[in-house]
């Protein structure tokens, strides 16, 4: 089927817009099915394919949500979902919150790691959260099967699950206090650590985007973000239903393979106005369009107001790189709407006014690093970007290592507290316990891992603390090395990995693993060498750099970088640099 025989769900309609506001999920499930918009899936090319109206997926929740009950799936019972985008994940996701079972998103095999990586990872996170049921696209029958074998759990095909019984039965009444879904944080793959979230945070946050958007009545979504990672789950999909918005979809592997495409749909619907993506969503689009002259011919991305940026460190010069390719189409710079947040806040915690785009300071290195600062040297200055203010009734603070608030410009920890922190890690009460802590008001807050500063009702991330390398008793932040081999010719990021390692002397050494794309000897060398003097001339610090082959270095379930892992893996002999000797 194609646009011309398929009319996309409208944009607006006579039904009031609730901003979220309701007790349960299950609440703005049943209204917004009252209105005509609703979901509309695309193909490859970026073609409609399936429109999913509200309405119907109401309607088909409550038959799988029957079935569920058929099958002894109730209150507090994990089903565990492979999150393809499309009408079967979104109704399932759905019939689990309306039986009262705790929905668990998880990926879907990627290029990457291989079919026993991706059966090894998915036993480990089914055995993590205990589900009742693993629910599958038949396509992945024989990985999922596998799994679910090593994990002890039943698992079914939502297409012979579509098939059982679905009696009429009274389903449970939901309580804002319920857990609502798990989710699985970036970087969960090894030793997984479930987020649970609660009716009243997902929705808390959930109307904290509308109000921080200023969300309109005739505004649409339009995303190509994976749904078992919160930004794609919660960001572009609960939202829109809770907040009673049309959206426009294209699988995760059309983006990889044609991420013009994402644009193409924001300039067809004039109504598109909402999109987002991590940094490197931004970047490859732009990498794509340079060598092209017909970008206000073919795109028109004047209507496009919050171009949302969060999951990872936003990078001041890919967006506007990205702004400099897409002008002439009408985008402006000011759509940049970054944020900041994690799984467990539900998604977001602060996010940039509608408007001011992507606002940055420039902090000195030594301020970073919390070193003195060196006379004999030039000053050298990062640009932190500004990742805006907190959704009404959240609160941030900055604190130092003995837990006291800082000042403005003050770096430390961030810490968050508000009706969006999630209810507990599931089964971990250990993981809970070290991040949420109560304070002697008895407020409880949220040890973020993070590392930042406020300015005058404004957050700046700076980095994750988890990530410092720490060398002499100095601080280095991974993303500056990252950066300084990023700025040679041939790499790009996401190619390099930094992380801290004991020597034998037991101090610690900076490590930089760096994918190669080289196969004469002699030039490997060279490259070797071009690196550690790249490293040392921005941080003064002499490296270790391996070179790994291309496609080596591990990544989160959302795509980012895995520094953890890849230091794990290096360790353990299981990336093997190639031998310059040889």
């Amino acid at each position: 089927m194609t646009d011309a025989v398929l009319t996309p769900t409208p944009n607006d309609c006579e039904l009031p817009r609730i901003r979220a506001q309701f007790a349960t999920f299950n609440e703005a499930i049943d209204y917004a099915a009252q209105s005509r918009k609703g979901l509309n899936f695309h193909d490859m090319r970026g073609q409609l394919a399936r429109v999913y109206p509200y309405a119907e997926l109401r309607a088909d929740a409550l038959m799988m949500a029957r079935r569920m009950a058929a099958a002894g799936i109730g209150k507090a019972d994990r089903v565990a979902l492979i999150a393809e985008t499309g009408p079967d994940f979104a109704a399932l996701f759905c019939a689990c919150v309306y039986v009262g079972a705790w929905p668990v998103p998880l990926p879907l095999p990627t290029t990457f790691g291989g079919k026993e990586n991706f059966i090894e990872q998915l036993s480990i996170q089914l055995t993590s959260c205990d589900p009742k049921l693993l629910l599958y696209p038949e396509e992945i029958a024989e990985m999922a099967a596998a799994a679910a074998a090593r994990a002890g759990c039943a698992a079914q095909s939502w297409q012979d699950f579509a098939t059982r019984p679905a009696p009429e039965c009274e389903l449970p009444q939901a309580s804002p206090d319920d857990i609502c879904y798990l989710q699985y944080s970036s970087g969960s793959t090894r030793f997984p650590t479930g987020v649970a979230v609660t009716h009243r945070a997902l929705l808390h946050n959930l109307y904290g985007h509308a109000e921080t958007m200023n969300l309109g009545q005739n505004d649409r979504c339009v995303s190509w973000l994976p749904w078992y990672h919160d930004m794609g789950l919660v960001g572009c999909l609960l939202s829109l239903i809770a907040n009673q918005v049309s959206g426009d979809y294209i699988k995760p592997d059309a983006f990889a393979r044609r991420p013009l495409a994402w644009l193409d749909m924001i300039s067809r619907n004039p109504g598109n106005t909402l999109s987002y993506s991590p940094t490197f969503g931004y970047d490859i689009c732009a990498r794509r369009i340079s060598s092209q002259s017909n970008v206000a011919e073919r795109f028109d991305l004047s209507r496009w107001r919050v171009a949302g940026n969060g999951a990872d460190m936003i990078r001041p010069d890919v967006m506007q790189n990205f702004v400099n390719a897409f002008a002439p189409a009408g985008f402006k710079a000011s759509a940049f709407t970054p944020s900041y947040g994690l799984a467990e806040a539900v998604l977001a915690v602060t996010v940039m006014p509608p408007g001011e785009g992507i606002r940055v300071e420039l902090v000195e290195e030594e301020r970073l690093s919390g070193a003195p600062r060196d006379l004999s040297r030039p000053a050298r200055y990062r640009a932190i970007v500004n990742c805006g203010k907190p959704l009404p009734d959240m609160e941030v603070e900055i604190r130092g290592e003995d837990g006291r608030p800082k000042g403005d410009h003050q770096i430390g920890k961030v810490w968050c507290r508000g009706p969006s922190v999630m209810h507990s890690y599931f089964r971990n009460p250990e993981a809970t316990e070290a991040c949420l802590v109560p304070d002697d008001k008895g407020h409880t807050w949220l040890d973020t891992g993070d590392m930042g500063y406020t300015a005058n009702g404004y957050l700046f991330i700076v980095g994750r603390a988890k990530d410092m390398i720490i060398i002499n008793g100095k601080n280095h932040w991974p993303q500056d090395i990252e950066w300084a081999v990023e700025q040679l010719p041939g790499f790009n990021h996401g190619d390099i990995a930094a992380f801290a390692i004991e020597m034998e002397n037991g101090e610690e050494a900076p490590a930089v693993l760096v994918h190669c794309k080289v196969s004469d000897p002699q030039e490997r060398i060279r490259l070797r060498d071009q690196i550690a003097d790249k490293v040392r001339s921005v941080t003064g610090m002499s490296c270790i750099v391996e070179l790994v082959p291309p496609r080596t270095l591990p990544r989160t379930s959302s795509g980012k970088l895995s520094r953890a892992k890849a230091k794990r893996l290096y360790l353990a002999g299981e990336i093997v640099p190639i031998d310059l000797a040889a």
